[in-house]
C-alpha cells in the first residue's frame, strides 16, 4: 500500500504521517526537524547587513534608502526587550531633505507623500533579504495602478532592530499620510523567510494594533506571491484614505470582484 499521507504533503508544509521507527519518529524526519529548528534560530539572529540590501531597495526607483535603528543595540538586547525595538535611537536624518517620487514640498523626508514605506528587519532580517526587494518593486506598481500616476512615496526606509510600532515614529517624522511597514515575521519550523505588511493610516507614535492592518505569510513560491501581496495592499491604502482610518474599521475588498464574478 503506498503512502497514505503524500497526497496531503502536496498541499501544505506542516509535519504530518511523519511515520515513526519503534516507538520514534524516523532518523529523517528528526534530521528535517533539527534542520528547520536550525534554520528559524538563524533566521531570528542573524544581523541585517544594511549596505548590502540598500542597492537593491534603491534599485525600485524610490531613491536611496533613508536609515534608522531601534533603541535596542544589538539582535540579543533586541530579543530580549521588545519595548527597546519600538522606540527609534535618532530620527534626525528624517527631518528633512527627501525627494520621494513625485513628492512636493513638505515637512519631513518624505515631502508631504501620500505613502510611506519602512522595511524593518523584524523577527527574521533573512526574509527582508530574501523578498523585501521583490515585494517593494510589487507594492510600488500596485499603488501606482490603483491610485494613478500622480501617487507620491516617500524614499523608502531601512530600520534595524526594528518592531512594527517604531515606524509609527518614522511615519510621523516623514509626514506621510499612509505608511507601510514590511517586516520579517517569527520564524516557524516550516517557513524562516516570511515577510508581513502593517498598514497604518496617519501614523503617529501611540497607536494600537487595533488601527493597523496586517498582510501575512508572504514568501513564493509557497506563501503568498508578491503580486497578490501588492494587490491587497494597494486595496487598503485606498480604503484607507477614503475612509480615513485603518485598522478595525478597514476590511480588505481586493476580492470582491471575483467572488461577485463567482
Amino acid at each position: 500500500m503506498g503512502d497514505l499521507w503524500s497526497s496531503l504533503r502536496t498541499t501544505t508544509q506542516a509535519r504530518i504521517g511523519l511515520g515513526r521507527a519503534g516507538d520514534a519518529l524516523p532518523t529523517r524526519r528528526v534530521l528535517e526537524f533539527q534542520a528547520a529548528h536550525a534554520a528559524a534560530r538563524d533566521a531570528v539572529h542573524e544581523p541585517l547587513d544594511v549596505d548590502a540590501l540598500a542597492p537593491a531597495v534603491a534599485a525600485v526607483g524610490l531613491g536611496e534608502p533613508l536609515r534608522v535603528t531601534s533603541r535596542a543595540t544589538s539582535r540579543a538586547e533586541y530579543l530580549r526587550r521588545p519595548d527597546l525595538g519600538r522606540q527609534p535611537a535618532d530620527l534626525a536624518g528624517l527631518a528633512g531633505g527627501g525627494t520621494g517620487v513625485g513628492a512636493a514640498a513638505g515637512a519631513g523626508a518624505g515631502g508631504g507623500a501620500q505613502v510611506g514605506i519602512v522595511l524593518a528587519d523584524g523577527l527574521s532580517p533573512r526574509a527582508l533579504v530574501d523578498h523585501g526587494p521583490g515585494l517593494l518593486a510589487a507594492i510600488v506598481a500596485a499603488l501606482r495602478a490603483a491610485l494613478g500616476d500622480d501617487c507620491t512615496i516617500a524614499p523608502p526606509v531601512i530600520a534595524t532592530q526594528a518592531r512594527v510600532a517604531l515606524a509609527d515614529h518614522v511615519g510621523e517624522a516623514l509626514g506621510v499620510e499612509t505608511l507601510l511597514v514590511v517586516i520579517g515575521e517569527r520564524p516557524g519550523l516550516s517557513v524562516a523567510d516570511s515577510l508581513g505588511i502593517y498598514l497604518t493610516h496617519q501614523p503617529r507614535p501611540g497607536r494600537s494594533d487595533a488601527e493597523r492592518n496586517c498582510v501575512s505569510n508572504v514568501h513564493p513560491p509557497d506563501g503568498l506571491s508578491y503580486e497578490r501581496a501588492a494587490a491587497v495592499v494597494a486595496g487598503l491604502v485606498r480604503g484607507a484614505r477614503e475612509l480615513g482610518a485603518s485598522g478595525v474599521r478597514l476590511k480588505d475588498s481586493s476580492l470582491a470582484p471575483e467572488l461577485a464574478a463567482d
